[in-house]
Protein backbone atom coordinates (compact mmCIF):
# COMPACT_ATOMS: atom_id res chain seq x y z
CA UNK A 1 0.00 0.00 0.00
CA UNK A 2 1.50 3.40 -0.99
CA UNK A 3 2.59 5.65 1.86
CA UNK A 4 1.93 9.39 2.13
CA UNK A 5 5.49 9.96 0.90
CA UNK A 6 4.79 7.80 -2.17
CA UNK A 7 1.65 9.83 -2.92
CA UNK A 8 3.58 13.11 -2.57
CA UNK A 9 6.29 11.74 -4.84
CA UNK A 10 3.84 10.61 -7.52
CA UNK A 11 2.00 13.94 -7.38
CA UNK A 12 5.24 15.94 -7.62
CA UNK A 13 6.57 13.76 -10.45
CA UNK A 14 3.41 14.14 -12.53
CA UNK A 15 3.31 17.90 -11.96
CA UNK A 16 6.99 18.25 -12.87
CA UNK A 17 6.74 16.08 -16.00
CA UNK A 18 3.66 17.96 -17.18
CA UNK A 19 5.29 21.36 -16.62
CA UNK A 20 8.49 20.29 -18.42
CA UNK A 21 6.62 18.89 -21.44
CA UNK A 22 4.39 21.97 -21.53
CA UNK A 23 7.36 24.39 -21.30
CA UNK A 24 9.32 22.56 -24.00
CA UNK A 25 6.39 22.57 -26.44
CA UNK A 26 5.61 26.23 -25.74
CA UNK A 27 9.25 27.23 -26.25
CA UNK A 28 9.24 25.33 -29.54
CA UNK A 29 5.98 27.00 -30.58
CA UNK A 30 7.25 30.49 -29.80
CA UNK A 31 10.52 29.89 -31.62
CA UNK A 32 9.09 28.08 -34.66
CA UNK A 33 5.59 29.43 -35.18
CA UNK A 34 6.59 33.08 -34.74
CA UNK A 35 8.66 32.64 -37.91
CA UNK A 36 6.51 30.20 -39.88
CA UNK A 37 3.00 31.34 -39.02
CA UNK A 38 0.31 28.68 -39.32
CA UNK A 39 1.58 25.12 -39.83
CA UNK A 40 -1.01 22.61 -41.12
CA UNK A 41 -0.76 19.21 -39.42
CA UNK A 42 -3.90 17.56 -40.79
CA UNK A 43 -5.02 19.98 -43.49
CA UNK A 44 -7.20 22.74 -42.07
CA UNK A 45 -8.56 20.46 -39.32
CA UNK A 46 -5.48 20.43 -37.06
CA UNK A 47 -2.93 23.19 -37.35
CA UNK A 48 -0.32 24.87 -35.21
CA UNK A 49 -0.78 28.60 -34.69
CA UNK A 50 0.90 30.81 -32.07
CA UNK A 51 -1.57 32.71 -29.87
CA UNK A 52 -1.09 34.50 -26.55
CA UNK A 53 -4.10 34.21 -24.26
CA UNK A 54 -4.10 36.81 -21.47
CA UNK A 55 -7.37 35.40 -20.13
CA UNK A 56 -8.41 31.92 -19.09
CA UNK A 57 -10.10 28.99 -20.79
CA UNK A 58 -12.17 29.88 -23.83
CA UNK A 59 -10.82 33.44 -23.81
CA UNK A 60 -12.44 34.39 -20.48
CA UNK A 61 -10.91 37.78 -19.68
CA UNK A 62 -11.08 40.07 -16.65
CA UNK A 63 -9.35 43.01 -18.28
CA UNK A 64 -6.29 44.38 -16.53
CA UNK A 65 -6.87 42.02 -13.59
CA UNK A 66 -6.74 38.83 -15.69
CA UNK A 67 -3.07 38.02 -15.21
CA UNK A 68 -3.11 38.34 -11.42
CA UNK A 69 -6.58 36.89 -10.88
CA UNK A 70 -5.87 33.75 -12.91
CA UNK A 71 -2.40 33.46 -11.39
CA UNK A 72 -3.98 33.47 -7.91
CA UNK A 73 -6.67 30.99 -8.93
CA UNK A 74 -4.00 28.63 -10.30
CA UNK A 75 -1.99 28.76 -7.06
CA UNK A 76 -5.11 28.02 -4.99
CA UNK A 77 -6.10 25.18 -7.33
CA UNK A 78 -2.65 23.58 -7.11
CA UNK A 79 -2.78 23.71 -3.30
CA UNK A 80 -6.27 22.17 -3.24
CA UNK A 81 -5.25 19.45 -5.71
CA UNK A 82 -2.20 18.62 -3.61
CA UNK A 83 -4.44 18.26 -0.56
CA UNK A 84 -6.83 16.10 -2.59
CA UNK A 85 -3.92 13.85 -3.55
CA UNK A 86 -2.88 13.54 0.11
CA UNK A 87 -6.37 12.65 1.28
CA UNK A 88 -7.13 10.17 -1.48
CA UNK A 89 -7.36 6.53 -0.57
CA UNK A 90 -3.87 5.01 -0.75
CA UNK A 91 -4.80 2.48 -3.44
CA UNK A 92 -6.58 5.03 -5.67
CA UNK A 93 -3.82 5.56 -8.26
CA UNK A 94 -6.38 6.92 -10.70
CA UNK A 95 -7.03 9.82 -8.32
CA UNK A 96 -3.30 10.40 -7.92
CA UNK A 97 -2.77 10.56 -11.68
CA UNK A 98 -5.78 12.78 -12.28
CA UNK A 99 -4.93 15.41 -9.65
CA UNK A 100 -1.26 15.30 -10.68
CA UNK A 101 -2.11 16.08 -14.30
CA UNK A 102 -4.66 18.80 -13.45
CA UNK A 103 -2.17 20.44 -11.08
CA UNK A 104 0.63 20.05 -13.64
CA UNK A 105 -1.46 21.73 -16.31
CA UNK A 106 -2.42 24.54 -13.94
CA UNK A 107 1.25 24.96 -13.01
CA UNK A 108 2.29 24.99 -16.69
CA UNK A 109 -0.05 27.87 -17.48
CA UNK A 110 0.91 29.55 -14.20
CA UNK A 111 4.54 29.62 -15.37
CA UNK A 112 3.44 31.49 -18.51
CA UNK A 113 1.55 34.06 -16.45
CA UNK A 114 4.63 34.61 -14.29
CA UNK A 115 7.06 34.83 -17.22
CA UNK A 116 5.08 37.11 -19.52
CA UNK A 117 2.36 39.70 -19.42
CA UNK A 118 1.35 38.64 -22.96
CA UNK A 119 -0.46 35.65 -21.53
CA UNK A 120 -0.44 31.89 -21.85
CA UNK A 121 1.15 30.45 -24.98
CA UNK A 122 -1.43 28.46 -26.97
CA UNK A 123 -0.63 26.81 -30.28
CA UNK A 124 -2.87 23.81 -31.08
CA UNK A 125 -5.77 24.87 -33.30
CA UNK A 126 -8.51 22.36 -34.15
CA UNK A 127 -11.64 22.83 -36.21
CA UNK A 128 -13.28 22.77 -39.60
CA UNK A 129 -13.24 25.89 -41.77
CA UNK A 130 -14.39 28.80 -39.59
CA UNK A 131 -15.74 26.55 -36.81
CA UNK A 132 -12.73 26.30 -34.50
CA UNK A 133 -12.17 25.13 -30.94
CA UNK A 134 -10.29 27.73 -28.86
CA UNK A 135 -6.54 27.34 -29.39
CA UNK A 136 -4.91 25.31 -26.60
CA UNK A 137 -1.64 23.80 -25.35
CA UNK A 138 -0.22 20.74 -23.55
CA UNK A 139 -1.12 22.17 -20.12
CA UNK A 140 -4.74 22.53 -21.25
CA UNK A 141 -4.76 18.92 -22.44
CA UNK A 142 -3.43 17.79 -19.03
CA UNK A 143 -6.08 19.81 -17.18
CA UNK A 144 -8.92 18.56 -19.40
CA UNK A 145 -7.92 14.89 -19.41
CA UNK A 146 -7.04 14.98 -15.70
CA UNK A 147 -10.41 16.56 -14.87
CA UNK A 148 -12.29 13.88 -16.81
CA UNK A 149 -10.35 11.12 -15.04
CA UNK A 150 -10.87 12.89 -11.68
CA UNK A 151 -14.63 12.99 -12.29
CA UNK A 152 -14.55 9.25 -13.07
CA UNK A 153 -12.47 8.59 -9.95
CA UNK A 154 -14.90 10.54 -7.76
CA UNK A 155 -17.86 8.75 -9.35
CA UNK A 156 -16.16 5.40 -8.72
CA UNK A 157 -15.57 6.34 -5.07
CA UNK A 158 -19.23 7.30 -4.67
CA UNK A 159 -20.27 3.98 -6.21
CA UNK A 160 -17.99 2.09 -3.78
CA UNK A 161 -19.50 3.99 -0.83
CA UNK A 162 -23.04 3.28 -2.04
CA UNK A 163 -22.23 -0.42 -2.41
CA UNK A 164 -20.64 -0.51 1.05
CA UNK A 165 -23.61 1.20 2.69
CA UNK A 166 -26.06 -1.20 1.03
CA UNK A 167 -24.12 -4.25 2.23
CA UNK A 168 -23.96 -3.04 5.87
Amino acid sequence: MPSAADRRSLFATLVLLTVILDRLTKMWAERTLALRGVVPVVGDTIQLRLVYNPGAAFGLNLGSWSRWAFLSIAVIAIILLYRMAQHALPFDRLRQFSVGFVAGGAAGNLVDRILSSRGVVDFIDVGVNSVRWPTFNVADIAVSCGAIVLAFSLWREDARRATASVST
